[in-house]
This record gives structure tokens, sequence and C-alpha cells, in this order.
């Protein structure tokens, strides 16, 4: 029909789709450790809800006969602000594991953080795609060792994602109701190369702070150290002040403390410390290409998505990605926006709890 977008599935039109695919191939164990996390699943509901709270305000009569989504990350051109983000094993979704993700990331020209978790080697993964920007996910570990051993496997990563937000496992219902645990046949071969799982090296540092732990990351790596997991404004003021390279504004996709705010309204917060000092990202809720400009006219200046990837791998994860481009492209049409640098706060609205809409 005239004017109607591409289809580029007859059975998939949204990432919702890939999700109710997924869902159902998957069986209930490793679909349950994907799409749920701690507790009451409270902030898990409320990333995605509070996109819905921001409301896009349209220029009229602007020529948007050329739209130009393309960005960088890292000193890479990418086709548009999106990377998939650091998802732990991608083997119990598909028996390609992360190589699969990194194919569609590579075909599709947008970033992607490996983690340390991954069911595939760094070099297996960053050889698909050499003209992408890569990063690696780490958690400071009790044997230290086990993390410069990540770095120096870094392959063709130009960044360290160091996760925050973990100094414990959140306490995820599903994981004890289903007795979780990975597969026989199934390793972390990034990490367990150099250790053993049952060895006590593996736990996370629950004593890790930033003050000692940053200079120790930059006299051991060249690489940009970004900080994964950050939900308040002084803390950004501390990565700052530490001389970080970027921040990634997540709640572990809802998967690690119940009750902390959606990202997008901590973005909010935290955008006006950040902007021209400190590289600003965020994950966790991100299911629409208009969930995409949203977070880009709150100052974000990437978006990742983890969920939508190990959906994709179910159906296709190159899929799940030009679903989004094709979303975000229609919605900056719609909005009056010719390219990324066009998206600014001025584009949002947000609805208060009387019904208002109220200026940012």
């Amino acid at each position: 029909m005239a004017n109607r977008a591409e289809e580029l599935d007859p059975d998939v039109c949204c990432i919702d789709d890939l999700k109710s695919r997924a869902s159902v191939q998957l069986p209930q164990m490793y679909r349950d450790y994907y799409n749920e996390g701690p507790m009451d699943l409270l902030t898990l509901r409320d990333n995605e809800a509070a996109f819905d709270r921001y409301k896009i305000r349209p220029k009229i009569l602007v020529d948007v006969n050329y739209i130009d989504t393309s960005s960088e990350l890292f000193g890479t051109k990418v086709s548009f602000p999106l990377g998939l983000s650091p998802t732990a094993m991608h083997k119990l979704a598909h028996p390609d594991g992360e190589v699969a993700t990194s194919r569609a990331a590579a075909a599709t020209g947008i970033s992607m953080v490996l983690s340390s978790y991954s069911t595939c080697s760094i070099e297996d993964a960053t050889a698909q795609g050499l003209e992408i920007p890569y990063a690696m996910q780490m958690c400071v570990l009790k044997d230290r060792k086990i993390t410069l051993h990540l770095e120096a496997r870094r392959g063709g990563c130009k960044a360290l994602f160091l996760s925050v937000d973990n100094a414990v496992l959140g306490k995820r219902l599903n994981e004890f109701r289903n007795k979780f645990e990975l597969p026989v046949d199934m390793t972390w071969p990034n990490i367990l190369s150099h250790s053993s799982v049952h060895s006590d090296g593996v736990y996370y540092d629950a004593g890790m702070n930033l003050e000692e732990t940053i200079p120790w990351l930059r006299d051991n790596s060249n690489l940009q150290i970004w900080l994964k997991g950050v939900n308040r404004a002084d803390d950004v003021q501390l990565a700052i002040k530490l001389g970080l390279d970027g921040i990634v504004i997540s709640n572990h996709g809802g998967r690690q403390l119940d009750g902390v705010p959606a990202t997008l309204d901590v973005l909010r917060e935290c955008a006006p410390i950040a902007t021209g000092k400190v590289h600003l990202a965020i994950d966790s809720g991100i299911r629409r290409g208009s969930d995409i400009s949203k977070a880009l006219a709150l100052d974000a200046s990437h978006c990742f998505i983890g969920r939508a990837a190990v959906w994709g791998l179910a159906k296709g994860v190159e899929l799940g990605i030009k679903i989004l481009l094709q979303e975000l492209r229609i919605t900056m049409a719609l909005a009056g926006c010719r390219s990324i640098k066009d998206i600014d706060s001025s584009f949002l609205s947000v609805l208060q709890p009387n019904g208002i809409l109220a200026k940012l």
C-alpha cells in the first residue's frame, strides 16, 4: 500500500512480536531468566512504562525528505545511536550465541558490548565485525587476575564497561523456582579459561570502590573506561571527578535491585550534570524506535538494548535492529527531525500525575 513502510517480516512487526515468539520457543528456565528479574519486577516494568510518560511534540512542515540517523561511538561511525548491551549467555537462546549477535550488529552497522559471561570467546565475537565499535563489560571479581586476563583478551574492543551495580546478585525469584543453572556443555570461556567456576575468585568483589579501582584499571589498560549501572547524580559527579570516559545510566534491565527508578527518569536527573563533561548513554526498557528518540531528547548520546537482542536470537537479531531503525526513522520524520543532532528536549513534554502536560 502507498506510503506504508517496508515490510521487514510477514510475522514480526515490532519488538513485542519478537518477545512473544522467543518466549514460546525458549524453555521456561531460560525464558524466565531472560524475561524476568528480582523480587516483584517493579523496576523491570517501570523501565518500559517511563517512556510512556514522555510525549513527543512534533514540529510541522519540516523538510524531512532525507533522514540522517548516523551517529558515533568511541570515535567510530554507526548507522544509528543504538548498541547491543552486555547480556550473558546468548547460547541459551541460539547455538551460535554471541557470534550470531555480533554478526547482526556488524551487518547493521551498530555497536556491541560483550558480556564477561558470554558463551563465546571475545575473539570469535569481535572477528564478525571489524568495522564496528566493540566494548567489553567486566565485573571486578575477587581474583583481580581474572579482570586483567579479560583486559588482555580485549580483541577489537575500544572500551571497558565496568559494571558497578553488582556488589552482590539481585534476588531473582525465577532462578530459585526454576533451579536455574548453566547447561553442562556450556561455559563462560572468557572467565573460565583463566579460573574455575568453583573458585572463590569468580565471585563479585563486594569491597570494590571507585577511588581505588579506577586508577588500578588505568594502570593496566589504555582503553576507554565507562561505568555501567549509575543511578544517582552524585555518582555522575564522582565519575567526572575521576576522569571516566563515559557513563551508562542502567539498572541492569531491572535485574538487580528492585524498586530503583526507571533509567529514563534517572537520565533526566543526571544529564544536566554530565552534558559537555562525559559521554552519557542509557539502557533498560527500550522497546521502540520512539523510545530511542525520547532518550536522545533527554541528552543520551547512545542507547543500548539487551533483552531485545536475545529475543531476536529466536527469529533474527538483525530483524530486531532493523525494526528499531525503521521506527526511529518514522518517528524522526513525523516529529520534524532531519538528523540525530536535531533531536532535543523541545520535542518532549512529560505527562504529570495530574494529567497535565508540562515542558521539560
